[in-house]
């Protein structure tokens, strides 16, 4: 199953055209989950796992892949299904985050799909799973969920938030006290976390969770006959997100001459010199990856000297 992946280098063209791909599998049953192909490492059978004492409840141990000892999460446990069973024919999908690898224990692969982030939508109140999802989408008839990776990651190894007193003492970050910034992503995990930091700092936030809510927002704001760039620092902006991408959004904000000078940050769990790159062709000011307070803080003294220059 790994060489499904060996080329999703490829696969870049389509970011900022409003389309992604995923990679649907199976936990218990005929249920379809799916996560995006951009964070998977690769799929491989699942290899000796090695047990380790007072783990997560959620984790089965750890894994030797490529030399690197890489933790395994039942995936079914931790969003509240039964634990699944592991045997020599267990799939294990290898994945990075927020700049970490980690596999998960799956049921069963089933193939990739390209769709536009058009066709995803935010998952409905009725569904029971919906404290683990971002979005669903539909393939050929079947309902997909699309796991929110960063909600279980956060329940395993809870994220840090708080910006250290060093950063905080700055005088040049004192003069973020009182400005506004919009946060458009749609993990409430990375929204909790991205607006608690920016409240230490005395930021004023507003939050969008999808890409078109955010750019409705932003040009709500402009009908208004408000200066979008005397009205707000910044723009935070996740990469994947229902309705419109992140990279969609920062082609329309630069395609408003209303918006178009307004400083948008890229936030995302994406990483690598790929995401750097799609910054760069978009037109991102500047790429944050998820979560680095002190990071954030350099983040907001970049664009506060801009004031000063």
């Amino acid at each position: 199953m790994a060489s499904v992946l060996d080329s999703v280098d490829q696969r870049t063209q389509l970011v900022g055209e409003n389309r992604l791909e995923i990679l649907m599998f199976r936990l218990h049953g005929r249920q379809l989950f799916a996560i995006n192909v951009f964070k998977v490492q690769e799929v491989v059978r699942l290899p000796h796992l090695t047990l380790i004492p007072q783990r997560h409840p959620h984790m089965c141990g750890v894994i030797t892949l490529r030399g690197q000892t890489i933790p395994v999460i039942d995936l079914a446990q931790a969003i509240g299904m039964r634990p699944l069973e592991r045997n020599e024919n267990s799939t294990v999908i290898v994945t990075e985050y927020n700049r970490s690898v980690q596999a998960f224990l799956i049921g069963s692969v089933e193939r990739i799909v390209n769709l536009n982030w058009e066709s995803i939508q935010p998952p409905p109140r009725t569904t029971g799973r919906q404290h683990y999802l971002t979005a669903i989408t539909r393939v050929e008839d079947a309902i997909v969920e699309i796991i929110d990776v960063e909600k279980v990651l956060s329940e395993i190894v809870p994220m840090n938030t708080k910006i250290s007193e060093e950063k905080l003492s700055s005088p040049l970050l004192a003069k973020a006290a009182g400005r506004e910034v919009l946060i458009i992503d749609d993990s409430m995990v990375a929204l909790h976390q991205l607006t608690d930091a920016l409240g230490q700092m005395g930021v004023t936030v507003h939050q969008a969770t999808d890409g078109l809510k955010g750019l409705q927002q932003l040009q709500q704001w402009a009908d208004q006959g408000e200066v979008l760039t005397d009205k707000l620092l910044m723009v935070f902006t996740d990469a994947e997100m229902p309705e419109m991408d992140g990279y969609r959004l920062t082609t329309e904000i630069r395609n408003d001459p209303r918006l178009r000078d307004l400083y948008v940050v890229m936030h995302t769990s994406l990483s690598g010199s790929f995401n750097a790159a799609m910054v760069e062709k978009v037109g991102c000011d500047n790429f944050l990856s998820k979560f680095q307070p002190d990071r954030l803080a350099d983040v907001i003294e970049e664009r506060l000297k801009l004031d000063e220059a």
